[in-house]
């Protein structure tokens, strides 16, 4: 029995020492959790340089200017200068929600000469999920000095390139009156490179499509109807305005164009967004990197996107709109010139300034702060030609005036040192009823007019007021006309002392050679008892003889 308690303790066996090298369950799984807690980390950390939110930019800070990293660049964006015009509201001030941003999207076609035609302002409320997308006509006009106001020509009249845009953003920061956070300036081909990236987008064309541009390397053939787009179908649908002849497109013009991008951008956007597409993000880096430029950075763009998913925002949350606009012809100095009188008009796209100040305040501006139309630079034509400004303040001086007449100037009649009348050409005074000039003595050149002309009736030769005064007669007479057609007579001094010619029948009456016969004194009329008229003054003739 004494040694049964032995065996049961084991006698004298030690415990054998654990095998070096070999773990223990413990240790094992201490080493999983510490590499999953790693791999999570990583990926964690990955993320989060993948989805960066962005920050606001501070556009007017003196501190932009340094060049802290010394590549010869601001480290900041630069100052505008609005000059003497509004300075719309920066990046300051209070928010309508916490992550309210904006953005101005320009799309540069490199083939079309580096026009910027589309224009786009939008706003996303991430913490609403709401947005916005509002597209600016090209043929808005906008407050600037030179004569064709068109936006779209304010980037190539600043040389494109990044003085050009940022001159855009200015005009675009005064027409909504705010700065947009950001700007993105993508080329056209991104488009097609997108397109092809997710697989193609699903869209309906609106009409046929058949345009061909040798000079922009530009061919355009498309039918009419849903199908899936390639990404050449797809840049050919957005440039395609009208055919060749003209006869044949939208009826808006470029506003109808306008409706046809937001249509497809909204079915492009509403395809990437997808989940299956959310794992090619290697071609879209590629066609990011390649022709986008922009002070957004990549993974600022990946933190949007992503909000957009997970935050759920569904495409009847984004509102597509164009600018409230109304189209006018305004006086164009440069193609009046141009045209040498033969066309005077630009067309232009005048923004409906009280709709676009309610879209302001109600979906785009991120701020707080009410806007009135007089923080809002929208223009204006007015019932004279000329152009204004909701500010006050137009630019282009000479536009502020209305625009020269069509019609001829009346040239003022030409008048003597009293006032009267004269022949511009000869220098002789005129007849003021008839406008005929009055004759003039030839050797003195002084009119022979000195009194009123003849309103007695009469048919001789003289009558009718077509006779002169004699100088020499002490008082003027009225011819009258015998009816004998015989010599004449003094009057009796009732009828005022009138000197009777002949007919026109009489010998000699149309002899210009013969002197002229001195008129006799007429004695003085008699007061009449009765009112009745004075008697005329008439004239004395000088002119032939009747008597002769």
């Amino acid at each position: 029995m004494s040694n049964v308690g032995k065996r049961l303790a084991g006698g004298d066996k030690t415990p054998k020492p654990p095998r070096k090298g070999k773990l223990t369950r413990q240790q094992i799984i201490l080493i999983v959790v510490a590499a999953v807690l790693a791999v999570a980390l990583a990926v964690t950390l990955a993320l989060r340089s993948l989805f960066v939110r962005p920050e606001l930019p501070k556009r007017n800070d003196p501190q932009n200017a340094m060049d802290a990293d010394g590549d010869g660049q601001p480290d900041g964006p630069e100052a505008i200068d609005y000059g003497d015009g509004i300075r719309p509201r920066g990046g300051d001030g209070e928010r309508k929600s916490k992550d309210y941003w904006t953005v101005l999207i320009l799309g540069r076609d490199t083939g079309g000469g580096g026009n910027t035609d589309t224009m786009l302002l939008a706003s996303y409320d991430v913490t609403n999920q709401k947005a916005t997308v509002m597209s600016i006509p090209r043929d808005t006009m906008v407050n600037v000095p030179w004569d064709i106001k068109r936006i779209n020509s304010v980037y190539n009249h600043y040389g494109q390139g990044e003085k050009g845009i940022q001159y855009l953003y200015k005009e675009i920061a005064q027409l909504v009156g705010f700065e947009p956070d950001f700007q993105v300036v993508v080329e056209w081909d991104a488009v097609g490179e997108i397109v092809d990236a997710i697989g193609g987008v699903y869209f309906d064309v609106p009409l046929d499509m058949n345009y061909e541009d040798p000079y922009q390397d530009l061919s355009i053939h498309q039918t009419k109807g849903y199908r899936l787009l390639s990404g050449d179908d797809a840049m050919q649908v957005l440039r395609y305005r009208h055919d060749n002849n003209m006869k044949h497109g939208y009826a808006e013009g470029d506003l109808g164009r306008i409706k046809t991008q937001q249509a497809f951008l909204k079915a492009m956007v509403e395809q990437v967004l997808q989940p299956k597409n959310m794992t090619k993000a290697g071609p879209l880096i590629e066609a990011f990197n390649k022709n986008v430029e922009t002070d957004l950075s990549f993974q600022n763009i990946l933190w949007f996107a992503q909000s957009a998913v997970l935050g759920g925002l569904k495409m009847e949350d984004v509102n597509f709109v164009t600018m409230p606009n109304t189209s006018k012809y305004v006086y164009s100095r440069s193609i009046d010139k141009l045209t040498n009188g033969r066309d005077k008009m630009q067309s232009y796209v005048v923004p409906n300034a009280r709709k676009l100040l309610e879209l302001v305040n109600n979906e785009l501006s991120p701020f707080e702060e009410t806007f009135t139309l007089a923080d809002l630079d929208v223009m204006s034509v007015n019932a004279d030609g000329s152009i204004s400004s909701s500010t006050g303040y137009v630019e282009d001086k000479p536009a502020a005036l209305p625009p020269p007449s069509d019609k001829p100037e009346e040239e003022e009649p030409a008048v003597d040192e009293n006032g009267n009348p004269i022949d511009p050409e000869t220098g002789l005074p005129l007849d003021p009823e008839t406008g005929e000039p009055i004759p003039a003595d030839p050797e003195t050149g002084e009119p022979l007019v000195v009194g009123p002309p003849d309103t007695s009736t009469g048919t001789g030769g003289n009558g009718g007021g077509n006779g002169t005064t004699d100088p020499a007669s002490p008082n003027p007479s009225t011819p009258s006309t015998p009816a004998d057609g015989g010599t004449t007579a003094p009057s009796s001094p009732a009828d005022g002392g009138t000197t009777a010619p002949s007919s026109p029948e009489a010998p000699g009456a149309s002899n210009p050679e013969v002197p002229p016969a001195p008129a006799e004194p007429a004695p003085a009329p008699e007061v009449p008892t009765d009112p009745q008229l004075p008697a005329d003054p008439g004239f004395a003739l000088i002119g032939p003889d009747p008597a002769a």
